[in-house]
This record gives C-alpha cells, structure tokens and sequence, in this order.
C-alpha cells in the first residue's frame, strides 16, 4: 500500500511547501482552499487530489497555449536581430569544434534524453522513489509531468513546423521531425526538474540539496546544447525547450504545493459530516 505525503516531505529545509510569503502565492494558496473547501464532503484527501488535478489542467492549458504564443514570437522574429540571429553563429562554432570521437560520444550522450532513453531514465527514477519511499507522489507527479511535456512538444512542433538545421551540417543519425522546440530539451528539463523537487524533499543537508540542483542543472543544460554541437536543433528551439520545460515544472511543483496546502486546511470527512449532523 502506498502511503500519502507525510508532515516531513511538506518542507525543502526550513521552508515549508505549504506556506505562500508573496501576494501572488497567497492569492493562488486562498483559491485552491477555496476549491478545497466547496469539496469537503470528499475530506482532506480528495479535496487536496481535486485541487492537484484542477491545477494541473489549468496550468496545462496555459503552457500549451504559451507554446503556441512562443511559437508566434519566434515566426515573427526569425528573420530579424536578437537570439534569432545567434543561431547560424553558433552552430557554425559547434561545427568548428567536431570531430570523429566527440561526435560518437555526444551523439551516445543525447540518446540518453531521446524518445526511448528518457522515459526509461524517468521509469527507473520513479520506480526508485516509490519503492524506496512507498509513497505515491512521485508516480503521480512524474506521470503529470510527463503528459504534459509530450502535450507541449506535440503542440509546438504542429503549430510553427520549423525546419532543422541542413542535414549537411549535422552529425547523423539525422531527425525528421519539425524543429520548435527541441523535444529533448524540453523532455529532459521537465522529467529532471520534477525529480529534483521530489528529491529535494528528502534531503536535510543543505549541501546535498546543492549538489542535487547542480547535477540536475548541468544535465539539463548539456542535453540542449549537445543538440546544437549535432546540428539537430537550432539554438533557439534549445532555448524554447528550456523555458517552455521550465513553466511546466513550475505549475507541476505549484500543483503539488497546493494539494499540501488544502489537505492541511481541509477538515477530514468524519469531522465535516460530524459538524453537518450537528448543525441540521
């Protein structure tokens, strides 16, 4: 049996998950309790659950549709000066720096955060923190995150159908799908970041939540990159991979904040129904 959050994993060091010091967090915190609220004859448990489904529908919605909106920019920019404009620079400088072995060895590295690699890495990781935690939130967090990467990349790809890179000038196996955004930058961002929130929850020393970020940090980064130095992405779909990826952590992570937030401030089933008898 799989076991619910407990009192320790509501916090990240001394900050707790379930406190909102700023006006926008603390307008975000009163709508999810009032949901929470209008859903009390499901208790603490299901009013919390709903919040955390509601959430994330709503803020898949929003990052889709920033998607489309990112993709709008950039047809409208491409042409002109800007981060634009960088991305025949750098990839004539990746270019520069290519050779026999380090194409073998970034291109077996890129793999690792490709369509097959990635969702073997998030599987094993999953797999690792419930059986090791017997708990059920990494399984619902990671399967979240992972619908709506799939959902914003589809999104993307569809909507602009940006070209890569000549396949003259990229390392083989060539890709033929559309370019915006880099669908292993955003993958990788996504599935990492949401293991390094779960993760970070289990970690008292201060040192070793650094050293997770890190690693997290500098996976995620050299995963884009390396899909420029192959010429399989333009630094802009790279860059896009890394925002887009990014808005989806931060609502899988608000979503969660919020299913802590109205379990704590939810009154239990027994209680509600307890207080309706009374009252009638």
């Amino acid at each position: 049996m799989l076991r619910d959050d407990t009192t320790h994993e509501e916090r990240i060091g001394s900050r707790d998950l379930a406190s909102w010091p700023t006006p926008l967090g603390r307008t975000v915190a009163r709508a999810g309790i009032a949901v929470g609220r209008r859903a009390v004859r499901l208790g603490a448990w299901g009013a919390a659950n709903l919040v955390l489904v509601l959430t994330a529908l709503v803020g898949g919605i929003a990052v889709v549709a920033l998607t489309a909106v990112t993709a709008a920019v950039y047809d409208s920019v491409v042409e002109a000066d800007g981060i634009a404009g960088l991305d025949r620079p750098v990839l004539d400088a990746a270019i520069g720096w290519r050779g026999p072995g380090l194409d073998h060895a970034i291109t077996l590295y890129t793999d690792v955060g490709g369509p097959i690699g990635m969702p073997i890495l998030a599987v094993i990781a999953t797999v690792i923190m419930v059986w090791r935690w017997r708990a059920r939130t990494p399984l619902v967090l990671m399967v979240i995150a992972a619908v709506g990467s799939l959902a914003m990349t589809v999104a993307g790809k569809q909507i602009i159908g940006r070209a890569r890179p000549p396949q003259s000038l990229a390392v083989p196996p060539f890709e033929t799908s559309p370019s915006f955004p880099s669908g292993h930058t955003l993958n990788a961002t996504v599935l990492t970041g949401v293991a390094v929130y779960l993760v970070l929850r289990r970690l008292e020393s201060a040192r070793a939540r650094t050293l997770t970020v890190t690693a997290g940090v500098l996976f995620v980064v050299s995963m884009g990159l390396s899909r420029v130095f192959l010429g399989h992405h333009w630094l802009t779909d790279v860059v896009a991979g890394w925002a887009l990826g990014l808005a989806w952590v931060a609502v899988v992570v608000t979503a969660h904040r919020l299913y802590l937030t109205v379990r704590r401030a939810t009154p239990d089933r027994a209680a509600a129904v307890e207080g309706a008898s009374v009252s009638s």
